[in-house]
């Protein structure tokens, strides 16, 4: 038999088990329904691509740890010895070949939750400096940038500075500001880096007179995709700091499915008191300021037809669902749905950080087919999405499939159909 890992990986392991990760270790039934859940599995029909094969290879290990029999007679359970190459594939298996969409747990009869098991496994690789290189480089730029803000500021006020005269540009209105740390704001707005996310909502802003501000810091937390939830509080600390010195009414989360599940439904716990301040999401602002008249739009200003991707943070597990579709409808003149949809929606295969692990391009394209096959059978020329990562990862399907499809953000065909309006896509 193979070296065992030390005891430290059984208390690792045992810190994670609550009562919802227990559930799902030891509810699953092993009927299958699972599969036909998974866009691994439709893209690459084997058993070793479903959801049960993947968790049924953690609960292995949790069995010759915590079950009884499994440590007496392993055979009799299923139990495997957690030898340190078992490990290494299960962390393989965690951060490539599962995209914590938690399809397979809306389908579950169940509610076997196995986005869960898998992230126990990312917590243990983390916590054993195994996560992959890229991702926790990520994280900790995002803390150092805190720590460092001193050194960063004038940069960024200087790039600020630039992005306010492109606004201006667009707006036609050399009035129009990016303003930085407001004091008593109505909104402050978190952006991801880059201008894609922050000229749309500073036009948008201004067009609607909203009293807000930009966050010095961006939206994007690289702690929850690592699950090492110290270094995903530090980064959300962040934003929550800012937000109390300025005295925000509310945060404004820009369109992205990962940060505004941090923020909104994962950072609560962490604090144990709720915040100060509203979060929303930029996509319920805009759908807000549509049903209600602020906005004025004209979808023939859209006339390309236009189909949605629906984000696995943002709609299937933060219920972000008709929103996306108020904006499209109005603003679009030919919206075609795909099917199935919603919380149903198809993982686009680049969810739970994959699309910044290099090495894992072939296994995330591959499992992309499945969202490839919805969109085509939309026949739309455009797909938008609400998160970054989605865009990143169906514009390179769009070209690895010869699908001819053009993917944009919400805020863009907005602004496109806004009246008065300047064209940006």
């Amino acid at each position: 038999m193979k070296e065992t890992i030390s005891p430290k990986l059984k208390e690792q392991f045992g810190k994670l088990i609550d009562r919802r990760l227990m559930a799902s270790l030891e509810a699953c039934v092993r009927c299958g329904i699972c599969a036909e859940s998974c866009h691994y599995y439709q893209a690459d029909p084997k058993p070793e691509n479903t959801p049960f094969f993947r968790a049924e290879q953690v609960r292995s290990v949790y069995r010759s740890m915590f079950d009884p029999i499994g440590k007496i007679a392993p055979h009799w359970v299923g139990a495997k010895p957690a030898t340190q190459e078992r490990m290494k594939e299960l962390t393989d298996m965690a951060f490539t070949k599962c995209t914590l969409c938690r399809r397979c747990t809306v389908n579950c009869p169940f509610g076997v939750d196995t986005a869960a098991i898998m992230r126990s496994v990312r917590a243990v690789a983390s916590a054993n400096g195994e996560a992959p290189e890229i991702l926790t480089q990520l994280a900790d730029a995002s803390i150092t940038r805190e720590e460092n803000m001193d050194l960063f500021k004038d940069i960024y006020l200087e790039q600020i500075e630039m992005l306010e005269e492109e606004l201006q540009e667009l707006s036609g209105d050399s009035t129009a500001r990016i303003p930085i740390e407001v004091q008593d704001v109505d909104v402050l707005y978190v952006a991801l880096s880059g201008a894609h996310t922050i000229l749309p909502a500073a036009r948008l802003f201004h067009e609607t007179e909203t009293n807000w501000c930009l966050s010095m810091f961006e939206a994007a937390n690289y702690g929850l995709f690592i699950a090492d939830t110290a270094k995903a509080k530090r980064i959300t600390d962040r934003i929550v700091k800012e937000a109390k010195r300025l005295n925000a009414k509310r945060v404004v989360v820009t369109d992205c499915g990962h940060a505004y599940t941090t923020l909104r439904w994962e950072a609560p716990n962490w604090y144990g008191e709720p915040f100060p301040f509203e979060v929303t999401s930029l996509i319920e602002m805009i759908a807000g300021w549509i049903t209600k008249g602020t906005l004025q739009v004209d979808p023939s200003r859209n006339p390309e037809s236009v189909t949605y991707h629906d984000s696995c943070n943002l709609g299937r597990i933060s219920g972000l669902i008709e929103e996306p579709r108020i904006i499209l409808r109005a603003v679009c003149e030919d919206f075609r749905d795909m099917t199935p949809n919603g919380e149903k929606n198809y993982c686009c295969g680049g969810g739970g950080g994959l699309v910044a692990i290099e090495e894992a391009t072939e296994i995330r394209l591959k499992a992309g087919k499945p969202k490839a096959d919805q969109i085509k059978a939309t026949g739309a020329e455009f797909v938008a999405a609400s998160c970054d990562n989605c865009r990143i990862q169906l514009g390179e399907i769009a070209t690895n499939y010869g699908l001819g499809t053009q993917v944009t953000g919400l805020p863009e065909l907005v602004l496109n159909a806004l009246v008065p309006n300047t064209r940006i896509v």
